[in-house]
């Protein structure tokens, strides 16, 4: 079996382009669900129901934040602060409003939890050669940097 990293490098391209893009698409969604579907008085008052601290505000962050950040997954644009930020908001899900049903669905934290690592991973290795972060002449992948050779090492 290969590996991802022994692929060619159009075919990680494409890999993370489309990993980014579905996991944007969920999160855009989501946040669409908070804002518009359920309406923010609702989702305010779910949060209430679920013990989550100021409801109010914490449905505002997560509509915001899932919304733009997983508009921004998509496009590749601003992927570490977005991805954080969409990390740290699914955090805040399973804890106050998942850790308690167990890991399972439909109540546990597996969801939230698959959600959060792939916005960090996206946060931590970058959007990749076709996004937004690339053409704006940011990292495409911290990883597909060439590392820092010594002179000593170069001269072997």
């Amino acid at each position: 079996m290969r590996l991802l990293s022994s692929y060619p490098r159009p075919v990680r391209d494409v890999a993370l382009l489309v990993g980014r893009v579905l996991l944007g698409v969920i999160f855009v969604a989501h946040g669409w669900q908070k804002l518009n579907t359920n309406g923010m008085d609702a989702t305010a008052k779910g949060f209430a129901d679920m013990g989550i601290p100021a409801p109010t505000a914490s449905a505002w962050f997560a509509a915001l934040v899932e919304l733009g950040g997983g508009a921004l997954l998509i496009l590749g644009a601003f992927t570490a602060v977005a991805g954080t930020l969409l990390a740290v908001n699914m955090a805040g899900a399973a804890w106050f409003a998942h850790v308690d049903n167990g890991l399972f669905l439909p109540s546990g934290w597996e969801f939230v939890a698959a959600l959060g690592a792939g916005a960090l991973a996206f946060a931590a290795r970058g959007a990749g050669r076709l996004s937004v972060d690339q053409l704006l002449g940011g990292s495409a992948s911290r990883t597909d940097r060439q590392p820092r050779r010594s002179r000593a090492a170069a001269e072997l």
